[in-house]
Parts: structure tokens; C-alpha cells; sequence
């Protein structure tokens, strides 16, 4: 039994990729396995999580519940797309600085989901901070932390 693929163009960091998926390839599998982009992390697999949060088109999305075809002709950013020329993002140099991480597994969801937290104006306080990013989930309780680091960045942003 031959599986059916379809092309599927994507435009992922700056760069143009051309593959060959099967249409139910979500784009989580289509990073990781087929690009090698394996920063986002596979979490949960049923978008509960956060683990697996880029960019498209600016806004966030859990690359887990998305299919890769869905993305076609609409320009994804993932953690590896957010330092520009070797300088990390303010927000990712914010984690470093709060130390927000433990194990670290979360983190590229966590600094995707405060990039747009952010962006979107959503950090006004330490509630709204936590409020917007309540989708990820950070199993080691890091939480102060990443608020913290959240604040800070949004304060240089800002400046």
C-alpha cells in the first residue's frame, strides 16, 4: 500500500522548504523529523502543553494541533529563527538573565509564547504576564522565573 503525499511548500526562518508530506503530517513532525528544526519540543501531542509553540505569521500557534499543510505560503518562526545576526532575542537573553529554566524542556515554548505576549501587549503586569502564558506549562515550577524574565524583556522592548 503506497501512501499518498502532496508538495507542500514552507517558509520556515527566512528559508524556503519543499517537501513531500503526507496531508496529516502536523507541523511539529514535519520541523522536527523531516527539517531537523527539533528545538520545538513535543510535549504533550494533544496541544495541552505549550511545548510546541511557534510563529505564524506573527501570531502563536501549537505546531502540534497544525497542520503542515495549513501553513503553506504563510512565513513560521520557531526558536531557531528568533536571534538575528548571533544576538539571542531580547526575550530569549531575559530567560538567561532570570534564570528561567530548570530542565529547560519547555523553554523554547515558554520564549515563543512571551515573544507574542509581548508583541500583542499583553504584559502589563505580573497577572497578565501569567494569564497569556498560562498555556504553557512548565513542569519543573519555574513560573516566578519566566514571569520575571517576561517583564524584563518587555521593559527593553519597550525602551
Amino acid at each position: 500500500m503506497t501512501k499518498t503525499t502532496i508538495p507542500v511548500h514552507l517558509d520556515i526562518n527566512g528559508h524556503h522548504h519543499e517537501l513531500q508530506l503526507e496531508p496529516r503530517v502536523t507541523l511539529l513532525d514535519a520541523l522536527r523529523d523531516r527539517l531537523g528544526l527539533t528545538g520545538t519540543k513535543k510535549g504533550c501531542d494533544h496541544g495541552q502543553c505549550g511545548a510546541c509553540t511557534v510563529h505564524v505569521d506573527g501570531e502563536r500557534v501549537l505546531a502540534c494541533l497544525t497542520l503542515a499543510a495549513q501553513v503553506e505560503g504563510r512565513t513560521v518562526t520557531t526558536i531557531e529563527g528568533l536571534a538575528r545576526e548571533g544576538e539571542p532575542h531580547p526575550v530569549q537573553a531575559a530567560f538567561l538573565e532570570q534564570d528561567a529554566f530548570q530542565c529547560g524542556y519547555c523553554t523554547p515554548g515558554q520564549i515563543m509564547s512571551a515573544v507574542a505576549c509581548i508583541r500583542e501587549g499583553h504584559a502589563g503586569s505580573d497577572d497578565e504576564i501569567r494569564e497569556y502564558m498560562a498555556g504553557n506549562l512548565c513542569r519543573c515550577g519555574a513560573y516566578p522565573h519566566i514571569v520575571a524574565a517576561v517583564r524584563q524583556a518587555a521593559l527593553e522592548v519597550a525602551s
